[in-house]
């Protein structure tokens, strides 16, 4: 096996071999210094008897590893993806590196510097600001004057609230804080009191609300998200189920 991969790097990695059928893979320097590439070409030349050529990184190729295109594995502190120009076997390349083989030979490999790659690519965590163009002042007199009977809204009104009710930190602590409070009148208990002009049905005469309803517009409501965007989220430890 060792003379047969010998054999094999002799024609697919050397410059000076490139044959009018080889595939051309372009490697950048920091990652043709650690050897992976090498490393690669010859197990994928092996399965697939398709022949490639690592050239530089500036070199016209129908591949190239690069820091964008398809991600196939990642490094110390670095992502590598693989862009190609549709030929079928670079595409054939490409499915073999995201392919269960690839990914184990991938994550074989390791350098002499004992540098080594994951096929297991994590997912990048994008944080994502939520704003609200409502006037805050508004917001807060709104909340305390009509959410203000069960929540527990901020100090003001702290000793007031319903035990069984979550405050607005408890709330805005969760993960999807904006959606329940822009949808909060088709959350359980809301309907059954909650008019919003212009969203909201009529309640049915036959049903009419149990409590003083609460009755606000949608500039009301935008008002309301802009005051609890700015609440201090409360630190809730394990993540909270709540329906």
């Amino acid at each position: 096996m060792r003379r047969i991969l010998r054999a094999l790097a002799c024609v697919v990695l050397l410059p000076t071999t490139l044959g009018a059928e080889d595939l051309r893979l372009a490697v950048p320097e920091a990652l043709e210094a650690t050897g992976l590439a090498q490393y690669l070409v010859p197990r994928f030349s092996l399965k697939t008897s398709v022949r490639i050529a690592r050239v530089g990184p500036d070199a016209e190729a129908e591949m190239r590893f690069t820091r964008g295109g398809t991600a196939v594995f990642e490094g110390p502190q670095q992502r590598w993806g693989l862009e190609h120009d549709g030929d079928p076997r670079a595409v054939r390349f490409l499915d073999w590196l995201k392919s269960d083989v690839g990914k184990r030979t991938i994550e074989s490999f390791k350098a002499e510097d004992g540098t080594t790659y994951s096929a297991a690519l994590t997912q990048a965590k994008v944080e994502v600001e939520v704003s609200f163009d409502g006037d805050r002042r508004k917001g807060e007199a709104l909340s305390l004057s009509l959410c203000g009977r069960c929540h527990v809204i901020n100090e003001s009104n702290r000793m007031n609230g319903m035990g069984s009710t979550p405050s607005f930190r408890v709330l805005r602590g969760l993960s999807d804080w904006d959606r329940r409070f822009a949808n909060f009148h088709l959350l359980n208990p809301h309907p059954s009191f909650t008019q919003i002009d212009g969203v909201t049905d009529p309640f049915d005469p036959t049903l009419p609300s149990p409590i003083v309803p609460v009755e606000l517009t949608v500039d009301d409501l935008e008002a309301i998200l802009a005051y609890v965007s700015g609440v201090a989220p409360a630190d809730l430890g394990a993540p909270l189920q709540l329906q």
